[in-house]
C-alpha cells in the first residue's frame, strides 16, 4: 500500500518532540485567524476615487466639492480600517483596555460628512446634504459597529504593570512579524512551516503573561533579548539562504528553533505551574479560615 511521505519539517508534518516534551506539548494547534480587514473595508478604499475621477469633469467649484468628498472619503476609510484592526486587537486579548479614539466611530462622522458635501450639490441644499449626512453615517455605524466602549478583563489587575505587559507584547509581536516577513525570502515552505510552529509556541507564552501581568519580570528576556536575537538570525539566514540554498545553514537554523522553543516551552510551563501553585495556596489559606470561622460544612462521613 502507498505510504505518504513526510519527516518532521515537512509541510503539514509534526516537528520532533524535543528531550522531556509530551506529543501533546510537543505542538499546539495552529489555529488560521482570517484578517479584520475584509472586502467591505477594502472597498471604502475604491469608491472615493469615482468622486476623483469625476472631479476633472466639473466647472472649478465642482471639482472642489468632488475632491474635497473624495479626501474625506478616503480619510473615513483609513480611520474605519484602523478601527477594526483594534477591535480585532482588543477581542484577542483577555486583558486590553479600550482603544484610546474610537476610530470607527470618527470614521462614520466623516463618512457622514463626506456624503453631507456631496448632497450638498450647486444648488447649496442643505435639506439633501443633512439627509445625505445623517443616512451615510448610520449605515456606516450599522455595517462596522461601534469601538470598543470599555476595557475588559482589568478587575483587580494593576493598571501600570497591565500597560508595561501591554508595550511588551506588542513589542514581541513586532518581532515575530518581522521574523514572518524576513523568512518569506527564503522561499521555502517547510522553513516557514517550521517557523510559525515556534512563533505558536511564542505566542502561549505571551498568552500566559497577559493572564498574570506580575510575571513579566520573570520573562521579559525571553519576550524581549531572545526574541530579538531570533528575529536577527532569522533575517541573516534568510538572506544566505536566498543567494546560496546552503543546507548546512538551513539545519543550523532548524537547530536554533528547536533549542529556542525548547526553552520557551520549560518557561511557559513553569510560568503556569507557578500561578497554579499560588492558586492551591490561596485555596488552602481560604479553606482554613472558613474552618476557623465555623463556616465550611464538615466533610461527609465516608462510612
Amino acid at each position: 500500500m502507498a505510504k505518504r511521505f513526510g519527516g518532521a519539517y515537512s509541510p503539514g508534518g509534526n516537528p520532533r518532540p524535543t528531550a522531556g516534551q509530551t506529543t501533546a506539548s510537543a505542538k499546539p494547534p495552529a489555529i488560521k485567524r482570517l484578517n479584520p480587514v475584509g472586502l467591505r473595508v477594502n472597498l471604502l478604499f475604491v469608491v472615493p476615487f469615482l468622486w476623483a475621477f469625476s472631479a476633472f469633469f466639473r466647472s472649478s467649484a465642482g471639482m472642489v466639492q468632488h475632491l474635497g468628498v473624495f479626501g474625506l472619503m478616503l480619510f473615513s476609510a483609513w480611520l474605519t480600517r484602523e478601527g477594526v484592526i483594534a477591535h480585532d486587537a482588543y477581542d484577542q486579548r483577555r486583558i486590553a483596555r479600550r482603544p484610546a479614539i474610537p476610530r470607527k466611530v470618527f470614521g462614520s462622522v466623516i463618512m457622514g460628512l463626506a456624503l453631507a458635501l456631496a448632497g450638498f450639490g450647486s444648488d447649496a441644499n442643505l435639506t439633501n446634504a443633512l439627509i445625505f449626512g445623517v443616512l451615510g453615517a448610520g449605515l456606516h455605524l450599522a455595517s462596522f459597529g461601534l469601538d470598543p466602549m470599555g476595557d475588559k478583563g482589568m478587575e483587580g489587575v494593576d493598571e501600570f504593570q497591565t500597560d508595561r505587559v501591554a508595550r511588551a507584547v506588542d513589542e514581541a509581536e513586532d518581532l515575530l512579524e518581522a521574523m514572518s516577513d524576513a523568512i518569506k525570502r527564503a522561499r521555502n515552505r517547510q522553513i516557514e512551516t517550521r517557523l510559525a510552529d515556534f512563533q505558536a509556541h511564542v505566542r502561549t507564552l505571551l498568552s500566559a503573561v497577559q493572564d498574570d501581568p506580575a510575571q513579566l519580570s520573570a520573562v521579559r528576556r525571553y519576550m524581549g533579548v531572545y526574541l530579538r536575537g531570533a528575529r536577527d538570525a532569522t533575517v541573516k539566514f534568510a538572506d544566505l539562504y536566498a543567494r546560496t540554498r546552503d543546507e548546512t545553514a538551513r539545519q543550523e537554523y532548524i537547530d536554533l528553533l528547536d533549542d529556542l522553543q525548547e526553552n520557551f516551552m520549560l518557561r511557559t510551563e513553569t510560568l503556569i505551574d507557578s500561578n497554579r501553585q499560588a492558586l492551591d495556596i490561596e485555596m488552602d489559606v481560604l479553606r482554613e479560615r472558613l474552618e476557623r470561622e465555623g463556616l465550611r460544612p464538615a466533610d461527609p462521613d465516608p462510612h
